[in-house]
């Protein structure tokens, strides 16, 4: 099955390529940006009007929403044990977390690095920064609270929703205020265990150098 991916660096198009990785499948990247301001593929734009990557091109078709591909590719690729079953009593908590990463962090880092989308008024966006900023350190507790002492978010095996962890871990930027990875230690645990991955080391490598 071949996939194509519209693809920025830094986005969240960067955890599903480590999905694809995950997965052993052949794909395409197609390079797009995050910069609303610069000209992005018409089909992308055709497939998500909104803009934003990830796009994920299959079948003559299309989809967007990082935690959807998500669900989407897990599903069509069981094989690969990255998801609960649908009969697994964790499945309920996968589709949880995922859906809470997508609503609830991600808003939270959006409302910190584009605060102009929250407000009316350009002097009410340092209001929505720092409500942003503490959420997105409420949003981390309430994951590092539920990942507890297991080995992984979902317990005791590896998941996507632990990609998704590390990706989203990623965009904590404590020089912009946000909180420090340290703050939430079974996150930090779980987003260690996952950077060991051949398809992290690969898919995030000037990450890696940057912050090792």
């Amino acid at each position: 099955m071949d996939y194509k991916l519209f693809y920025a660096s830094e986005s969240a198009a960067q955890g599903i390529r480590v999905m694809l990785e995950e997965l052993g499948v052949h794909y395409e990247l197609i390079e797009s940006t995050t910069d609303r301001s610069k000209p992005r593929p018409a089909k992308q734009l055709e497939i998500n009007p909104n803009g934003w990557v990830p796009v994920l091109m299959y079948d003559g078709t299309g989809m967007y929403e990082c935690a959807a591909i998500t669900i989407f590719l897990c599903d069509r690729h069981s094989e690969a044990n990255l998801a609960p079953k649908l009969d697994d009593v964790t499945r309920g908590l996968y589709l949880q977390t995922l859906v809470y990463f997508s609503s609830s962090v991600q808003t939270a880092f959006q409302t910190t690095y584009y605060p102009d989308r929250f407000v009316d008024m350009p002097e009410a966006e340092a209001s929505a920064q720092k409500r942003g900023i503490r959420r997105l350190r409420e949003t981390w507790q309430v994951i590092d609270d539920q990942i507890g002492n297991n080995d992984w978010v979902l317990g005791k095996y590896f998941s996507a929703v632990d990609i998704y962890l590390f990706m989203l871990t990623t965009w904590l930027s404590p020089n912009l205020g946000h909180p420090d990875i340290s703050e939430f230690p079974n996150v930090k645990r779980v987003a260690h265990a996952t950077m060991s991955r051949p398809s992290i080391q690969r898919i995030y490598a000037d990450w890696l150098a940057k912050n090792s």
